[in-house]
């Protein structure tokens, strides 16, 4: 049951995170699509502020999950051996400190875009 709930918010995790990703590209797309219809813009505009506070709400998610996550393997224990495992949490380490600054200037990106 342990490893199941483990893989279960690890795709939670992941998949809200890609969603994150869909709502920076959305923003960005409507933004585009403002440029070559005018007469639209304000009603792309609101759709735009949606997508952020969609894409805030993925965030919460993925920290939740990602919190969740970090509970779940403690509990699994050693998979690849101890010496993988200090190299694995390393890297791990690396990835969530360069994929918090994507989060944020993507989130900056993102509301700059829909509220200016």
């Amino acid at each position: 049951m342990q490893k199941a709930l483990t893989i279960f918010i690890g795709f939670i995790h992941d998949f809200a995170a890609g969603c994150w990703a869909a709502t920076v590209l959305a923003v960005y797309w409507l933004e585009r699509s403002a440029g070559d219809a005018p007469q639209l813009g304000e009603s792309l505009g609101k759709l735009q502020q949606e997508f952020f506070f969609i894409g805030l709400a993925c965030i919460v998610v993925v920290f939740a999950a990602g919190a969740g996550r970090t509970f779940t393997y403690a509990h699994i224990g050693s998979v690849y051996g101890e010496d993988s495992e200090k190299l694995r949490r390393r890297m791990l380490i690396i990835k969530h400190v360069l994929l918090l600054i994507v989060f944020g200037a993507g989130t900056l990106w993102q509301y700059s875009i829909a509220f200016f």
